[in-house]
């Protein structure tokens, strides 16, 4: 069932604020291209190795499944590129876990490879655990530091697959949950055939519907789904 008038117009009492969509346990969605991952997230603490590298393209749900274990496990999250000495020092302080998010793009062959080898040092030293993600295998970082290619080495690799039609399927019906609204299967049929096949360009298609329905006062057809995507392609220059 689609969104009637009736809904249009209890929608404006919500219009003024910036959408977000949940980043607790119910909203992430287990597939088979990210279960290996999940499964050594459940596996914590009882990690055999000292660092976790997840890796996968943008939008494949890697930075929502750290900031979960960081709320799981209190870690601390630092940018290695813009860390200094104290900041890594306190970061692992106590023994306490690390997230370095996109930590590929940081690396640089100085200061972040010589701030990440600290870091890693600190943290296998006090018994904690680092979580680093990244677009890219460590083998593909082109380091410049044998230490931290070696430390790298042992690391734990898993990578995150994009998503298939089923779970594509599952998170455009939660995002759509997420902002109250009910489309039928052939809108999320529609999008996942004409639409980017991704997480981002998923929810950026969403929001888009979601914003056009409500200033046209229509509901969300896959007529309407045409005619939106049609703009963002034009907007895109595509």
């Amino acid at each position: 069932m689609e969104r009637g008038p009736g809904e249009l117009g209890m929608r404006q009492l919500t219009l003024p604020f910036e959408h977000r969509v949940a980043h607790g346990v119910d909203s992430f969605l287990v597939g088979s291209g990210n279960r290996h991952a999940v499964d050594w997230f459940d596996r914590w603490p009882d990690w055999p190795f000292t660092a976790l590298v997840v890796t996968g393209q943008p939008g494949c749900g890697k930075t929502h499944l750290a900031s979960l274990w960081r709320a799981r496990t209190g870690a601390k999250t630092i940018d290695l590129g813009f860390a200094e000495i104290e900041q890594v020092v306190a970061a692992a302080e106590g023994g306490r876990s690390v997230v370095v998010d996109d930590c590929d793009r940081a690396m640089d062959g100085g200061k972040a490879e010589r701030a990440l080898l600290q870091l890693y040092n600190l943290v296998r030293t006090g018994g904690g655990r680092l979580l680093l993600t990244a677009c890219r295998s460590p083998s593909q970082w082109n380091l410049k530091l044998p230490d931290l290619a070696s430390r790298l080495n042992s690391a734990m690799v898993v990578t995150i697959d994009p998503p298939d039609d089923v779970l594509l399927a599952s998170i455009a019906l939660k995002l759509f949950a997420d902002r109250q609204i009910t489309v039928n299967e052939g809108v999320i049929s529609f999008l996942l055939n004409r639409g980017e096949r991704s997480v981002v360009g998923l929810a950026q298609a969403i929001e888009a519907l979601d914003r056009a329905a409500f200033a046209m006062k229509r509901p969300i057809t896959v007529a309407l789904a045409r005619d939106v995507l049609a703009g963002l392609d034009d907007a895109d220059g595509t």
